[in-house]
């Protein structure tokens, strides 16, 4: 009796072992997929850039302006030892080139109809600070015998009488872009301001 027993524990042990084999596995879940992301142009974008610029033009030629003689002291800008009025010359000794440091920033935006490659516009502006000609209005007079410049009578600004203090751009952009390279054409409009206007005579 005991060796039946015994034969039938094996078997049903034999007998559970083998159903647990035939178990269906876990099927594991599928990968991930996760798209390479496509390169475009389209998006803003700002910075800053520094620079220093050069006059391809300089002039070494001084420039002389004869100022006559007011119709009183106050409208002169010379007059002798006594306050009368008499004729004179200034001269502009051009030696310094119309170069000077350049700096500023821009701003701009592009969009790309078709990312990866395509057609890409775009609009740009940017100022510039440019520090331009600042010394070109060093001068000599020269006049009668014992006279000299009556004081308050020029307008004078230091930053030059040819200089650039500013200057900016705003632009369109067309061009065709491969992944990271593009080609384009730009166009627009300039505008900037100088110390030149704050130089002059009396009326």
């Amino acid at each position: 009796m005991k060796k039946i027993l015994l034969a039938s524990v094996a078997l049903v042990g034999l007998s559970a072992a083998a159903s647990a084999a035939d178990l269906p596995r876990r099927v594991a879940p599928p990968p991930v997929f996760t798209p390479v992301p496509v390169f475009t142009w389209t998006g803003f974008y700002a910075g800053f850039n520094a620079g220093y610029g050069f006059n391809t033009a300089d002039t070494r030629a001084p420039t002389v302006v004869g100022v006559p003689a007011g119709v009183n002291a106050a409208s002169s800008v010379f007059v002798t030892g006594a306050g009368v009025p008499t004729t004179g010359v200034l001269a502009f000794g051009n030696r310094n080139s119309n170069d000077g440091f350049v700096g500023g920033g821009q701003i701009g935006y592009n969009y790309q109809f078709t990312p990866g490659s395509g057609v890409v516009v775009g609009l740009e502006a940017d100022a510039q600070y440019a520090d331009f000609g600042r010394d070109r209005n060093r001068y000599a007079f020269a006049t009668a015998a014992g006279a000299g410049i009556n004081p308050g009578t020029l307008v004078f600004n230091p930053n030059g009488i040819s200089g650039l203090d500013f200057f900016g751009t705003v632009r369109g952009r067309l061009g065709y872009a491969w992944d990271r390279t593009l080609v384009y054409a730009t166009g627009g409009f300039a505008y900037g301001s100088g110390g030149g206007r704050d130089f002059g005579l009396p009326n």
